[in-house]
Parts: C-alpha cells; sequence; structure tokens
C-alpha cells in the first residue's frame, strides 16, 4: 500500500498509527525528502505531475496538514516542523526544475536541425566610417582627439575666435540662441573646442576636434542646418605655412589618393594668412566634370596660420608660439568618397541607404 492510498484511509487510521507505531510518520516524511531532493525530470509532463502530487489541492502536503490536525499537543511542534522542511524541498526543487525548463527541457519541443532565423547585420553610419578614416589619418602623425559641448557660450563660440559681437563676419555663421541667454548657443563650428583646450594646455599642441555643429540654414540637397565638421589645430615653436602644406598633402594623398592641392587665398577671422585647399580630382569621368563644374579641381577644406590675437586671448604667447589650423566638413567628403548627392541622406536613416554601407 503507497503512502497516498495509506492517507484514503483516514485520519482516524493515521491517528491510531501514529500512538502505535511512534515516529513512522516522521520517517515517512525523510523517505519523502529523500525522494524529492533525488526527484529529476525529463519532460514537462513530469514536472507537472510532481507538483500536483506534493503541492495539489489532494497532495501529499495538504494531506500531511489535515493528519498534523490529530497529533498530540505536545508533539505537533516537532511533526510541523518536519512537515514545513518539506514543504520548502518540494518549492526549491520545483523553482529549479522551472529554470531547467526554460533552458534544456524545452529543447524537447525544439527542431534542433531547423535552419537559423535570418539576421539582419548592420553597419556604422557612412560620417562616421569617413571621420574614423579621417582620424586615422591624422592619428599617424601625431594629433590627439579632443572633445567639446555643443550648447556653448559666446566667448568660446565667437570673441574669442577673434569675432567680436560687432564683427561683420558674424553673419557668415548665423545661428540658434536661447532665448532666454543670448549669451548661449549652439556651436556653429569645433573651432571652440580648440580655444578651450588652448585655455587648459601648454604648447605644444596638436588636435583634432571632430563634432556635430548647427546654423540657421535653409535645408537643401547641398546645406542642411545640422552637419559634422573635423578641425586640426597644431601650435609650437617656429610652425610655418610650409608645415601647414605638407600636412595637407599628406592627408589628400592618404584619404583621396590624389597628391596635388592648390591654396587660394581666402578669409577666416581666426586665422592670417588664410587659404581654401583644393584638390586635384581630374576629368576622367561624367561624374567629375560634374562634381568640379568641368574644371578638375575640387574644394575640400579651409586652412591658415593661426591669428596671433586668438593666441592672445587664450594666454598663448605669440611671440614665441606660432600655429596653423584646418577645418573640413565630414558630409561634404562623404559625398565625394561615395559620390552622393544630396545631404539629407545622411539624416533620413533611409535602410535603403545605409544597407549600401555594410561592406565597409
Amino acid at each position: 500500500m503507497t503512502f497516498e492510498q495509506d492517507f484514503s484511509l483516514g485520519n482516524q487510521y493515521f491517528c491510531s498509527r501514529f500512538f502505535l507505531k511512534g515516529n513512522i510518520m516522521t520517517d515517512k516524511i525523510e523517505d519523502l525528502l529523500l525522494e524529492v531532493n533525488n526527484f529529476n525530470a525529463t519532460s514537462k509532463d513530469e514536472v507537472e505531475n510532481f507538483r500536483i502530487r506534493f503541492n495539489g489541492k489532494k497532495g501529499v502536503l495538504n494531506d500531511f496538514y489535515e493528519f498534523l490536525k490529530t497529533v498530540p499537543n505536545d508533539q505537533k511542534k516537532a511533526f510541523g516542523q518536519k512537515i514545513n522542511s518539506l514543504k520548502v524541498a518540494v518549492n526549491t526543487k520545483l523553482e529549479d526544475l522551472k529554470n531547467a525548463s526554460q533552458s534544456t527541457l524545452i529543447l524537447e519541443k525544439e527542431d534542433l536541425t531547423r535552419p537559423g532565423f535570418p539576421m539582419n547585420l548592420g553597419s556604422r553610419h557612412p560620417i562616421n566610417l569617413v571621420k574614423k578614416r579621417i582620424i586615422d589619418i591624422f592619428k599617424s602623425i601625431g594629433f590627439a582627439v579632443a572633445d567639446g559641448p555643443e550648447i556653448e557660450d559666446d566667448w568660446h563660440n565667437f570673441t574669442a575666435l577673434n569675432l567680436p559681437e560687432y564683427h561683420p563676419a558674424r553673419d557668415m555663421q548665423d545661428t540658434f540662441f536661447i532665448e532666454q541667454n543670448p549669451d548661449i548657443l549652439l556651436r556653429t563650428h569645433t573651432s571652440s573646442v580648440q580655444i578651450r583646450y588652448m585655455e587648459n594646455n601648454e604648447p605644444p599642441i596638436r588636435i583634432l576636434s571632430p563634432g556635430r555643429v548647427f546654423r540657421n540654414e535653409a535645408i537643401s540637397s547641398r546645406s542642411h542646418c545640422i552637419f559634422h565638421q573635423i578641425e586640426g589645430l597644431y601650435i609650437d615653436e617656429n610652425v610655418s605655412f610650409a608645415d601647414l602644406k605638407q600636412t595637407i598633402q599628406f592627408f589628400t594623398t592618404e584619404l583621396f589618393g590624389k597628391s596635388k592641392i592648390r591654396l587660394r587665398p581666402s578669409y577666416f577671422p581666426f586665422t592670417e594668412p588664410s587659404a581654401e585647399i583644393d584638390v586635384y580630382w581630374g576629368l576622367n569621368s561624367e561624374t567629375d566634370y560634374r562634381i568640379t563644374k568641368g574644371t578638375g579641381w575640387l574644394e575640400i577644406m579651409g586652412c591658415g596660420m593661426v591669428d596671433p590675437a586668438v593666441l592672445k586671448n587664450v594666454n598663448i604667447d605669440s611671440e614665441k608660439y606660432s600655429g596653423y589650423a584646418f577645418g573640413m566638413g565630414i558630409e561634404r567628403i562623404t559625398m565625394l568618397l561615395y559620390q552622393m548627392s544630396d545631404i539629407r541622406m545622411f539624416f533620413e536613416n533611409d535602410i535603403r541607404t545605409l544597407e549600401q554601407f555594410k561592406s565597409l
């Protein structure tokens, strides 16, 4: 006769057995504890049967608690503790079986020979791809990367760069100001990072400052109110314009594979003299004619020698130190490298555009 069949005879029978055989019920609990601890399931059905047997409404534990009511008071505490130890063991085993079913037992319903689900692989954004290439080129000749806030103050974005409030060149960089505080704005270039770096570091300085910038411009295929820049700065003793040209020569050869460049005089408030840099793209295809407007030359960046007034604003001795700076738009370079005709494509997150860069 099984233990569960014993219970079907009623409490009176068990009560008499309890007094006649003394510790037989305690021994039965010990046997059940051993059975619970050694129990292993190979299917979810076995786990469910185990739960019903012990924790069901007509299960072993409920029958034990019913029998506890007939136990003499002086023995109830000891017998109740035994029942509780069995209950804890059962619930612990069920929790272990539940965790196992989520990992091992569930495999019985899975077809392990079935092909896996296809996974779409992502890719880096083209802007990030080109930014990394540019940074790697300049890092190879000793430039480090510096970062700064996108929300700037007037001093770091304009005034320290030789663009005081009354200067007409500010109109070239119309930006977004905070109405409650006109001194706070979204930066128009990453030159503000260079100012912050020079304020806190002594020459020699050789840094790149990549990042997102903002200007109040109409959005079209060639311009956007948000874009990315990467600017370089080198400050040291006896830095010359020849050093600047040699650096740009190296960069264009590494990035474009084209070493023929020219420098055209230009104007920037924070450099003197200043120049625009063109690279000879060639006229080998209709695309070359289109992007160079039939000249073969393509403008890629601006540069110049750092104005002594800028060095003075950051407390660097302009009599002892000199330097050069350059800057370019990452979107413009990316459009050239990948023959993209619309700058808005970088910000639309169209999956058809981004999927083209998976192999890069």
